[in-house]
Parts: C-alpha cells; structure tokens; sequence
C-alpha cells in the first residue's frame, strides 16, 4: 500500500509534528511506502490564483476550476501543483495532520486543498461523493488540540468533533471519493505531561495498527438521489 501523509504545523518541534513522524513510522511498520508532504517545511503556497496555470483557458477571466480541467487536459498547471496532485493521485491512504484552528485547518493545509484538489483529476460533474475519482481510496484524519475529551461530543459545550470537521471530512475527502476512516485525536495538548504526551503516541500508533478495520464515517450515496440530486424514494431505483 502507498501512503501520503501532509502534515501542516507550524513548529517542528511541536507535538503535532511528533504526530507526523510517528505516522510515517507507524504505517511503514504496517508495510506500506509513505511519502510525505510537510508544508510549512516547504514552504508551500496556499494561494490559488491566475499564476497557477502556464497557459489560460480564458485569458480573460479566471474560472479556476475551469482552469484546473484545461490545465490538466493541456498540462499547463504550475509545477508545485503538479507536484503534489501527482502525490495524491499515487496514494491508496490519504493521511492529513494538523492541530485545530478556529475549528478547521490552518491555512496552508486549506491552501494545498484548494490548489491539488484539481478539477478534472479529483472531482467534476457528477464525480463526487462515492463516485468521485478518487474513490476506492481510504482517507485519515490526524489533529491535536487544545480542549478536553469532555468538550466534545452530543450535547458538549463545542459539540461532534466531526461536525467541526464536516467541511473537511464530507465537502473535501469524501466528495473526492475518499472513504473516509474515524479520525485520531490528541487532546489538551498544550496542558499535559510528557507521560501523557508519551502514551497519546502510543494511542496514535495502535490506531494505525489497526487501521484496515477502523470505521468509516457515513455519508450519502449518489445511489439515493436521481439525476437531479432529489432524493429517491424507498423502493424505487435511480433512473438510468
């Protein structure tokens, strides 16, 4: 199996980023080639625009996943991009690593979704969700953060940690195609012992050991809705 872990913080010295290279040696030691996308080390830029594409579709106004799809037709997308979709397109497991920020990414990892994440190569058209082009493909997601077990969940005072992630988990790795496996989770950072820290790493790495039987996260099949995305009623089969 190949995997590609992007990892997206800050600070080398960090645990975050403790968590990225555990996750390189755990799904090695699973038998798998890892490569690997470390993007504050490299510098990457996270802005999308006109300077993505060496040669314009409609040079007179950017439609950027317009662009996208004729850069890929004529492979006029900018190298770094190139770069990295090749990554992505080499994987069978999609590992994202990252601390929580404002309930979502940071915003060089939003950056490398927005720019790799290209139309035409990805998604487009009715290519989403269980038909997206990178379906078959299974997709983790690995965060640290600040709050406490008891601050998550039903009923908790920020509710599902994957409600927080839905933009992510479902609108990004699922509408790709992604299957996409219970996230790994690293709470109260900031304000635990390195025992605690220690034994968070150990979880990190039985989770991985264990990670051709995690659950996959549920979400709607193209299969339930017709071909204009309303719902089919039970019993009754999409047209063809």
């Amino acid at each position: 199996m190949k995997t590609l872990v992007v990892h997206a913080h800050p600070e080398p010295q960090s645990f975050n980023s403790a968590m990225a290279a555990r996750l390189v040696d755990a799904f090695k030691a699973r038998g798998d080639e890892v490569a690997t996308s470390d993007l504050y080390q490299m510098g990457f830029n996270p802005v999308a625009s006109a300077a993505d594409f060496t040669e314009r579709g409609n040079p007179e106004y950017l439609n950027y996943a317009l662009e996208q799809r004729h850069g890929v037709k004529t492979e006029t997308i900018a190298p770094d991009i190139r770069a990295e979709l090749d990554k992505l397109l080499w994987c069978d497991t999609l590992v994202l690593n990252f601390p929580i920020f404002w309930f979502s990414t940071p915003a060089i990892l939003k950056g490398w979704i927005d720019r790799v994440f290209v139309s035409g190569a990805v998604y487009g058209g009715r290519a989403f969700y269980d038909k997206g082009r990178l379906r078959g493909r299974r997709a983790m997601v690995s965060v640290s953060l600040g709050g406490r077990t008891n601050m998550f969940g039903p009923g908790a005072v920020h509710g599902p940690l994957e409600d927080m992630l839905r933009p992510l988990l479902r609108g990004t790795l699922y509408y790709a195609g992604f299957d996409v496996v219970t996230p790994f989770v690293a709470h109260h950072v900031p304000y635990i012992d390195d025992a605690a820290r220690a034994a968070l790493l150990e979880e990190l790495d039985a989770h991985v050991a264990r990670f051709d039987s995690l659950e996959t996260l549920s979400f709607p099949s193209l299969d339930d809705f017709d071909d204009q995305m309303n719902p089919i009623a039970a019993g009754q089969g999409a047209s063809t």
